[in-house]
Formats: C-alpha cells, sequence, structure tokens
C-alpha cells in the first residue's frame, strides 16, 4: 500500500511540472532533484530545508501555492508519508505565505 501510495506521489511531484510550465514556470531543478531522488525523497529534502526554496518563492509570485510541494504534503492522503517535522514545516511556510487566509486549512 505504502508503495502505491509514494508512486502516487511521485506522479504528483512529476505533475507539478506540467501544471507550472502551463503558467509559465519550468521548475528545471525541481523536476531533475524528483527523476534523480524520487517524488517522496526529493520532497523530504525540500521540506528538510531551513531555506525556501526558489520555487516556492516563484509559485507564491504566480499566486500558485497550490502546486508547492509544502501543499502537496499536506494532502490527507500524503501526510502518513512524512515526520511531523515535515509536515510542520510545510504548514508554517504556507501560513507565513498566507496561504491559508479564506479556506480551511483542512481541505
Amino acid at each position: 500500500m505504502t508503495h502505491d501510495l509514494e508512486k502516487q506521489f511521485h506522479q504528483e511531484m512529476l505533475n507539478i511540472g506540467v501544471q507550472a510550465s502551463k503558467i509559465g514556470y519550468r521548475p528545471t531543478y525541481f523536476l531533475r532533484m524528483v527523476q534523480t531522488l524520487g517524488g517522496l525523497a526529493a520532497a523530504g529534502q525540500l521540506l528538510d530545508s531551513s531555506t525556501i526554496s526558489e520555487g516556492f518563492t516563484r509559485l507564491f509570485e504566480l499566486n500558485r501555492l497550490d502546486l508547492s510541494v509544502e501543499a502537496v504534503a499536506l494532502k490527507p492522503v500524503y501526510r502518513n508519508l512524512f515526520s511531523e517535522e515535515q509536515l510542520q514545516c510545510a504548514h508554517d511556510r504556507l501560513v507565513q505565505m498566507r496561504y491559508f487566509d479564506g479556506e480551511s486549512e483542512n481541505d
């Protein structure tokens, strides 16, 4: 079951690249990370970092934080793939950028 969920998450990480390119942003470095490390390991590395990624900043500028690793990791279906620390980091980054303003945090 977890392996299938990891594969599904990996696909969702690749889909970020597809969706981002439709709005004029090609996350080349991120996609290389996903293809090299796998979606889950790439997401974990980004969430374990003490700094916000360039991609996160770019998605914020485009008003599409829904395409961020942070937002995807917090989806209920994927939460069990991450540590509490990683989930807290994702949540804190999104709160800092006012992602949850005007919507339910549990969506």
